[in-house]
């Protein structure tokens, strides 16, 4: 259905944008739902901050400080998994850091993504960057009830609106300033603030259970204060080397050894993934008409393993969309496996998935959960390392994750393991549920006023 906006010269907002993107019907009902309210702009109400832009070889996962990123604000990603950037970086840009309760916003990506933001929490005296494309905000006002406000798609669409370029869209500091806000009475700022901190609240609770159910696995392991000694060189033989038919240092790592040492004198003894899972293998034909949910890499939050999608036309999707899932299994990464994109699938059955993730089904002695939680643990995602092939953008292969030895964990302990993920998940939908509400309550007030 064709839309338009008939709109007078003396309404033009300025020389500068005459382009009808800018006059679309909806962004013109939302300001004019706003204007209607009395609002106050964005610089009167948050001290906004840009970030600085810090050298990409000063960043990755050796350095020090926890920078974020783009993606971190989008998908809400926990500080503890943002990528580092060096302490001698941080102090030549003399950077400001993050503080408890300020919000980042992202000032850069595709039309979706732009001005969306996160309220970050934290207890310690901690150290957070952020890099320039991302703003960040110390509220004048209530921060939790800003950050609400922030994440309703009122809000939303006047940073969409005022975003210039064609695919990779980019919000100027200006504009991000004169941002309209409204500003409820104090009572009515609390009132959503109570929603945001049971929010908050629910992802602490999801956050722990998850803790206790990786606990468990590695306490039962004998792998929680498992540490490998630095060694500077490694004797292997050459009948391995031709066997394995690499020869890099990389995979020939000390740490290796030591961690296969543990997990096969394991008690109750080792198997493969493979032996344990079957794999869901890429077998999905497109059709150029029908509409398709289908997940990439990047829709999997390494923090959680929480899944989000978009919603494809055939056509549109991408030469890789070749997995189409079930009712359940667990998927993870094989690109930069380190990171942990692995996540289990309850409700996507007829979704489309990536050819870069491994699908894997229960065939019985082991659960998914339990497996979830184990090739999320610091230490096997180290250990896949060894298969990288490449630098800049390393990958493994599927049968680095179908030959990966997996201990026998009895199945008391994995029950135990699968009841925390499940608590977890459920903590973070309740989680989800509670900003949902809080936005919608937001969103009320507005149209009641």
């Amino acid at each position: 259905m064709i839309t338009c906006s008939i709109i007078k010269k003396s309404q033009l907002e300025g020389v500068l944008r005459l382009d009808a993107e800018y006059y679309q019907p909806e962004y013109l009902q939302s300001k004019n739902l706003l204007l209607k309210s009395k609002p106050v702009l964005l610089k009167d109400v948050a001290v906004i901050t840009t970030g600085s832009a810090y050298s990409s070889e000063e960043i990755g996962e050796s350095f020090d400080l926890p920078i974020a990123r783009i993606g971190d604000v989008v998908n809400k990603i926990e500080n503890n998994n943002w990528i580092k950037l060096s302490d001698r970086e941080f102090k030549k840009f003399h950077s400001r850091k993050i503080k408890d309760k300020d919000i980042l916003l992202s000032m850069t990506g595709d039309p979706p993504d732009v001005g969306k933001c996160n309220l970050i929490t934290f207890k310690n005296d901690e150290v957070f960057a952020f890099n320039q494309r991302v703003a960040k905000l110390t509220a004048k006002i209530n921060p939790h009830y800003l950050f609400a406000y922030l994440s309703t798609e009122i809000a939303r669409l006047q940073t969409e609106r005022n975003a210039l370029g064609i695919r990779q869209r980019n919000l100027g500091i200006d504009d991000l300033r004169n941002t309209l806000i409204f500003v409820p009475g104090k009572q009515n700022q609390e009132l959503v603030s109570g929603i945001i901190k049971n929010y908050l609240s629910e992802l602490e609770n999801s956050k722990l259970f998850y803790s206790q159910a990786e606990n468990l696995l590695l306490d039962e392991l004998g792998l929680k204060d498992f540490e490998n000694e630095e060694s500077l060189f490694n004797i292997v033989n050459i009948s391995e080397v031709k066997k394995i038919n690499r020869i890099d240092a990389d995979y020939f790592q000390p740490e290796f050894y030591k961690t296969f040492e543990k997990i096969e004198k394991y008690k109750n003894g080792y198997s493969l993934v493979g032996k344990e899972f079957n794999q869901l293998k890429g077998n999905f034909k497109k059709e150029k008409e029908k509409l398709y949910n289908y997940i990439e890499i990047s829709d999997v939050d390494i923090s959680n393993g929480a899944v989000n999608y978009n919603q494809l036309q055939g056509e549109e999707l991408p030469a890789n969309a070749k997995i189409k899932f079930g009712a359940r299994q667990l998927i993870t990464s094989k690109v930069r496996p380190n990171r942990g994109a692995t996540a289990i699938l309850e409700n996507h059955n007829g979704f489309i998935g990536s050819g870069a993730f491994v699908c894997l089904t229960e065939r019985g002695k082991f659960n998914l959960e339990t497996l979830q939680v184990y090739l999320k643990t610091k230490i096997i995602r180290n250990l896949l390392l060894r298969y990288n092939t490449g630098t800049s953008y390393p990958v493994i292969n599927d049968e680095d994750i179908l030959n990966l030895k997996i201990p026998i964990v009895k199945i008391e302990i994995q029950q135990k393991i699968a009841d925390l993920v499940k608590k977890s998940h459920q903590a973070r939908k309740k989680a989800k549920e509670l900003l949902e509400e809080a936005k919608t309550k937001v969103e009320k007030l507005i149209e009641n006023k």
